[in-house]
């Protein structure tokens, strides 16, 4: 809970409603009333009892009208640090507009406030030559502790270095990545990922088997209502995410999957394969940390037990990266090598 944390910083506010103002739910005009507050963090105060309407304690669904007296506390983060660290990168290429890392299952893209080092933005500052904290506000709040990201117009206003993180990788998913070296450049290659010229391309090992050799999942995604921190394919509303698939090889209860994405939802493809009853193997998030076809033969399902100890995180690995080169205008394409946690798993499904 947010407020458990001791690092958290209380922020009182009072304010008069105008006269002029037309009724309005409370967490709806608490939003609009101070900067960088979310709808969320609002939320959050309000049923923690840290809202009062002309003395008494709001609800989530009370309105404010003309002239009433409003008390509010909200908890934010306090002001961070951007520490670098001399931690190892797998540098598949560089030039003096770019780098493209192979990022490892486990490191985390960009620090939180619960999770300010070890992470990719944390070694590239190191790499690229910076020595010194870089001072920096969490602005947004986040219910997703890997996803909270830090203000990337900050970083850009060094003058000692300006890593910019184009697009990211789940914390447990392996594989290639662009950074930019400057904001002009990091404006370049967000518009060629914001209009899907980029490609993309993931392998995956899924529970079951496709009833299609190959295909698009056309579903959007939106946050889930039931957790927060999870997202689902939705009928109504949400953001647009498509995903290809075609399956490589198929083994007893699992199958090896390529997908290629138009869009960059969040866990899109996690969360595509699970609304399709074949979530990635190991993917504690969305139920692939279960057996879940391994049939009623004790020896399949002793060996998809087996499968599951060797698969200590979600099996998902993005295995190619295509763009064009920001300044040069070249066609660059990158091929990545599988993880060896990966090739065991995959080894074993083969035995």
């Amino acid at each position: 809970m947010l407020d458990n944390h001791p690092e958290y910083i209380e922020q009182n506010f009072e304010l008069i409603v105008a006269k002029g103002q037309n009724p309005e739910r409370v967490d709806v005009y608490l939003t609009h009333c101070f900067q960088n507050a979310t709808r969320t963090k609002v939320q959050h105060s309000i049923s923690q009892g840290r809202v009062l309407i002309n003395g008494k304690v709001a609800k989530q669904n009370s309105k404010v009208y003309p002239n009433d007296f409003i008390q509010c506390k909200i908890l934010k983060p306090p002001p961070m640090e951007l520490v670098p660290q001399d931690i190892p990168l797998n540098i598949v290429y560089e030039d003096d507009y770019l780098i493209v890392v192979n990022k490892p299952a486990g490191m985390v893209v960009h620090p939180a406030f619960g999770n300010r080092y070890g992470t990719l933005v944390n070694a590239v500052l190191y790499y690229l030559g910076n020595r010194n904290p870089i001072p920096i506000e969490l602005d947004r709040d986040s219910d997703d502790s890997d996803d909270e990201d830090i203000d990337e117009s900050k970083i850009f206003e060094s003058p000692e270095i300006r890593p910019g993180i184009i697009h990211r990788i789940d914390k447990n998913t392996s594989g290639l990545l662009v950074i930019s070296k400057n904001s002009s450049v990091d404006t370049i290659l967000s518009r060629q990922f914001y209009n899907h010229t980029v490609s993309r391309e993931y392998w995956g090992i899924v529970w079951g088997k496709f009833a299609e050799p190959n295909g698009t999942i056309d579903a959007p995604i939106d946050r889930s209502n039931q957790d927060r921190k999870k997202y689902t394919v939705v009928k109504r509303g949400g953001k647009s995410a498509i995903t290809d698939f075609e399956v490589l090889e198929e083994y007893e209860f699992t199958s090896l999957v390529k997908f290629r994405l138009h869009t960059g939802r969040t866990h899109q493809i996690r969360v595509h394969t699970a609304s399709m009853k074949h979530p990635i193997l190991g993917d504690e998030t969305y139920g692939g940390d279960k057996i879940l076809y391994g049939g009623q033969s004790n020896y399949v399902r002793s060996k998809a037990q087996k499968c599951l100890q060797l698969a200590t995180r979600q099996m998902l690995h993005a295995k190619t990266l295509g763009f064009i080169h920001p300044i040069s205008n070249e066609k660059l394409f990158f091929d990545s090598e599988l993880p060896d946690d990966f090739k065991n798993v995959l080894e074993f499904l083969k035995s």
